[in-house]
């Protein structure tokens, strides 16, 4: 426990502190929550209202520094480009399930009915896309274009042996 007044009065001001942080930060996380949510839910009523609410709270939640400043402008470009992605998007039902589905992130955000969509829509359009990755670039190309290069073989006597590391004493 502290010994000094000022220390017990340090500990007094800082638990307030932390309440009122606590509850500013839930906050902020509920309103891009709901965000999120919304915009992989395809709902378009009132998105734009819900987006100005979350970039607010981040604005004041960075201005009292209670958030870093980059991590609220961080958060804000994140849900700003999801906006995009998503009222840019067009095409199929399929099409757009699959961008929801991108544009939440991963697995976190994501509800069990955009998933499914996603995988349904995606599988073909997903091993094609990774096959064609694969095809593309070898994994052995920067190795192979790095030993073709003149002048870059190792001299004589010189090879380190199997197994071993050169140091910048072997150099």
């Amino acid at each position: 426990m502290a010994n000094s007044r000022s220390a017990r009065k340090r500990i007094r001001s800082s638990e307030r502190k932390r309440v009122r942080n606590r509850i500013v930060r839930s906050a902020v996380r509920t309103r891009i929550g709901r965000v999120r949510r919304s915009l992989v839910s395809g709902e378009v009523e009132g998105i734009e209202e819900e987006l100005r609410a979350a970039v607010k709270a981040l604005d004041k939640a960075a201005e009292k520094g209670i958030l870093h400043r980059n991590n609220a402008a961080r958060r804000k470009s994140r849900i700003m480009a999801m906006a995009a992605r998503l009222s840019a998007m067009g095409g199929s039902e399929a099409e757009k399930a699959v961008t929801r589905a991108a544009a939440a992130g991963g697995a976190k955000g994501r509800t069990a009915r955009v998933t499914a969509a996603a995988k349904s829509a995606g599988k073909s359009a997903g091993a094609t896309a990774a096959a064609k990755t694969a095809a593309a670039k070898p994994a052995s190309a920067p190795r192979a274009a790095a030993a073709a290069k003149p002048g870059t073989a190792a001299k004589p006597g010189t090879a380190a042996k199997p197994g071993t590391r050169r140091t910048k004493a072997d150099s």
